[in-house]
C-alpha cells in the first residue's frame, strides 16, 4: 500500500468543525443568539451520527464498498468472513474454500485470536488473509472517543501479527457503525476501512435460499461480499448458515467466470494470479 498524504477531514467535517468554532464564537459575542446555534449543533451531530450508523457512507472518511476498478475490471470479487476465528465453524469454511480453490478475507476479533491461535495461523496458511475487526467487538465502539478507539485497533493490530506473523490492511468497525474520530485513527496507522457491496444479515437471517439470494444477486466483479463464521445465524436444522450458502455462493461466483481475491490481493492486481 502506498504512503499516505497527511489526514484531510471530509467536507462534512470540515462543515461541522466549522460550526462548532462559529457557534463558540458567536455566542461570546451575541449571547442572545444561543438557541438558533444550539439547534444547528444539534443538526449537525443528528447527521454526523446518521453518517455513522450507514456503514457503507463515505461522509465520514475513504472507505471501500467495492473493490478498486482494476480488480473489477479482472473479474474480481471478495468474500468477506467476520467476527472469529471460531473453532466449530471456521474450520469447516476453510475446508468449503479449498475444496472451491477460493480465497477470502476473515475479519477477526482480537481477542478471538488469542483464544485460538492456532486458528489463526490456519487461516492464513491455507492462502487467505486476516484483517482487524477490532480487539474485543464492543457494542459501544462506535460511542468512543479518539484514545478508546485507538486502543481497540492498536490492541488488535498487535494480537493479529504477533499471531500470523502478517500485519493487518484493513479494518472493519463491529457491525459496520463507527463516528468521525474513526478515520484519522485508521489514517495514521496506514489502515484502510472496509466495508461490504451487499450482505444478508446472515447473524439473524436463518434461511440460507434468502441470504444466498441476496449475496448472489446481480454478482459483478468489484463486489465485496459480507458473512460471518462466528455468530452465524442456524437454519432450522441447526447448522450455520454460511455453511449452507458458501459452497452454492462460490458456484455462482465460478458460473459468472468470476473469481475471488483477497482485499490485499485487490490492491495490485494480477490477472493470471487470479483463478479460482
Amino acid at each position: 500500500m502506498n504512503a499516505r498524504q497527511p489526514w484531510r477531514p471530509t467536507p462534512l467535517i470540515t462543515a461541522s468543525m466549522a460550526l462548532h468554532a462559529s457557534a463558540a464564537g458567536a455566542v461570546l459575542w451575541h449571547p442572545s443568539a444561543w438557541p438558533w446555534w444550539l439547534a444547528g449543533l444539534v443538526a449537525d451531530h443528528a447527521v454526523l451520527a446518521a453518517a455513522g450508523l450507514w456503514p457503507r457512507s463515505r461522509l465520514l472518511g475513504p472507505n471501500w464498498t467495492r473493490l478498486p476498478d482494476a480488480a473489477a475490471a479482472c473479474g474480481s470479487v471478495a468474500i468477506t468472513i467476520d467476527d472469529g476465528p471460531d473453532p466449530e465453524v471456521t474450520p469447516r469454511v476453510l475446508d468449503q474454500l479449498d475444496a472451491a480453490g477460493a480465497r477470502a478475507t476473515f475479519f477477526c476479533i482480537g481477542s478471538e485470536a488469542r483464544r485460538h491461535p492456532a486458528l489463526c495461523r490456519e487461516i492464513v496458511a491455507r492462502g487467505h488473509a486476516v484483517e482487524n475487526h477490532s480487539q474485543h467487538h464492543h457494542h459501544s465502539f462506535s460511542l468512543r472517543g479518539p484514545v478508546a478507539l485507538a486502543r481497540e485497533v492498536d490492541a488488535a493490530q498487535r494480537t493479529l501479527a504477533e499471531i500470523t506473523g502478517m500485519t493487518p490492511r484493513f479494518f472493519r468497525a463491529p457491525a459496520g457503525l463507527r463516528n468521525p474520530f474513526l478515520e484519522p485513527v485508521l489514517h495514521r496507522r496506514n489502515l484502510t476501512l472496509a466495508s461490504w457491496t451487499r450482505r444478508a444479515f446472515d447473524t439473524r437471517q436463518n434461511d440460507p435460499s434468502r441470504v444466498l439470494e441476496v449475496l448472489s444477486r446481480n454478482l459483478a466483479g468489484g463486489d465485496i461480499l459480507l458473512l460471518h463464521d462466528a455468530h452465524a445465524a442456524r437454519t432450522s436444522s441447526g447448522a450455520p448458515v454460511i455453511l449452507e450458502v458458501l459452497p452454492d455462493l462460490l458456484a455462482a461466483i465460478r458460473q459468472r467466470g468470476l473469481n475471488t481475491v483477497t482485499l490485499a490481493e485487490a490492491l495490485m492486481p494480477q490477472p493470471a494470479d487470479f483463478q479460482s
